[in-house]
């Protein structure tokens, strides 16, 4: 009886192998014939629990315009094995639930010339870049094993909830290899999004003159506005403009935070900025990633209350872990080698409308640093008062704004050796140093200037003996 119904299965799935024609509107299943086809106005899925098979089947756009396949307030919809080229989204799906998108080839959309803006990470659904894939609006949708490199973004989801994006190839991008905006409690496992980066020239003259900006807020992963409570798990983001960019405070200096996201076992390193930025948000876990040879391995500014836990950070130019005015962090089991700074914390001024928004974020202040493992590093823990990036003095207007003075910062039990300095504190107030091994920081195992309330207490220094 099984066989007898296979059977029939299959000679009803001959019966719809179709060609596809421009325009064409699919309301059934369907298998398209394998070949080539010039369609500018593309394809769109037109019903419910429709799956259509496009293996063997390139679809060609005209001039990066249009969109190859279209799916608008469907649910179940099944679309697997095509290749797409030269549309502006390969695939646009607005509205729809039960969605599966897999298997699919798609390159050369929409992209802006290199060597020109610097992105706008900003815009809306209304205006976005062009893309591989763009989602609007979709739920419980999954996005597995697609090629979707050599575009300007790889995969654009807007207001998206419950999706399952599974080991999917997004390398190449010259704007984002995947991007949040709003999008909730999903899950991005085992990607592939490194060498994502562009490049924005600020001045055109030719030669030593010819200068710019290396990144333009191109990046493996955008995630902002909104965007909660996602799972980040095995994924690839080397050499981009940034690996992963978390932004909580829009252009218009709207709170729009991503937070309690979870970051585990994720490669973000070789960037030329920054390998995990999170700026504005709150309650996000990094666990597990490595975040080596950037500028910075985690830039958490005006964040509070993350966890940065047992990651490898390992020869960053300025600092592993930077963050002004950042609270509440736990950051334990790390390990910081050969970086500028190993942690580099400190009090600036943002705009008034931030700090209303933000009213934690006043100064860098209770945070536990806890059972990591310092060395060679040029300074291993920075924490400063009034700093420009950490390293030099605000002006003095600038520097009168700041009201509260670094404080409650715990460094306890972690292992501090083979630095040029240890531990540098510059007008720091209530902070603990204990039960840490300060050894061959030839500099200083601890440097204060104008502290408050600093107990240094029952640290193991050379030959086993206790620096009070």
């Amino acid at each position: 009886m099984a066989k007898e119904k296979k059977q029939k299965q299959t000679a009803r799935d001959k019966q719809k192998l179709i060609v596809p024609h421009d325009g064409m509107v699919i309301t059934e299943n369907v298998t398209l014939a394998p070949g080539q086809y010039f369609l500018p106005r593309g394809l769109e899925i037109a019903a419910h629990n429709v799956t259509v098979d496009g293996t063997g089947v390139l679809l060609i756009g005209a001039a990066r315009t249009g969109t190859g396949v279209r799916i608008n307030k469907r649910k179940n919809v099944t679309l697997r094995g095509l290749s797409l080229a030269y549309y502006y989204h390969g695939v646009h799906a607005e509205q729809c639930a039960g969605l599966t998108l897999e298997g699919l080839t798609i390159t050369a959309t929409q992209d802006i010339p290199s060597d020109t803006i610097f992105l706008e990470v900003w815009l809306t659904a209304a205006t976005t870049y062009g893309g591989a894939i763009c989602l609007n609006g979709v739920r419980d949708a999954l996005v597995a094993d697609n090629n979707l490199e050599h575009n300007m973004n790889g995969l654009l989801t807007y207001d998206c909830q419950t999706l399952r994006v599974l080991r999917n190839k997004v390398n190449y991008c010259s704007g984002y290899g995947i991007h949040l905006f709003g999008t909730c409690d999903s899950v991005f496992e085992d990607n592939a999004a490194d060498y994502c980066c562009r490049y924005n020239v600020r001045n055109t003259e030719l030669g030593t003159k010819r200068t710019g900006h290396m990144g333009a807020d191109a990046t493996g992963f955008l995630i902002l506005s909104g965007s909660h409570r996602n799972i980040f798990r095995r994924n690839y983001a080397r050499m981009g403009g940034d690996g992963f960019f978390l932004a909580g405070l829009s252009n218009k200096g709207l709170s729009m935070g991503a937070n309690d996201n979870l970051f585990e076992d994720n490669d973000g390193s070789l960037s030329p900025n920054i390998a995990f930025e999170s700026t504005f948000s709150r309650g996000n876990i990094f666990r597990n990633n490595l975040a080596n040879n950037c500028n910075y391995g985690f830039w958490l500014g005006f964040s509070s209350d993350n966890t940065i836990e047992n990651n490898r950070i390992v020869g960053n130019r300025q600092a592993g872990i930077a963050v002004e005015n950042g609270s509440g962090m736990l950051v334990r089991g790390n390990t910081f080698h050969g970086n500028g700074h190993g942690i580099l914390l400190w009090s600036s001024v943002y705009d008034k409308k931030a700090h209303k928004k933000y009213p934690e974020a006043t100064t860098s202040h209770h945070w536990q640093i806890t059972k990591n493992i310092f060395q060679r590093n040029t300074k291993a823990i920075r924490i400063a008062l009034s700093q420009d990036h950490g390293i030099r003095p605000l002006p003095a207007e600038r520097s009168e704004l700041i009201k509260v003075r670094p404080h409650h910062h715990e460094i306890v039990e972690n292992n501090i050796q083979d630095n040029r300095l240890g531990i540098d504190l510059s007008g720091v107030d209530k902070t603990r140093i204990t039960g840490n091994i300060l050894h061959h920081n030839p500099e200083a195992n601890v440097r204060q200037d104008d502290c408050r309330d600093v107990e240094i207490l029952t640290n193991l220094g050379a030959a086993g003996a206790y620096l009070a």
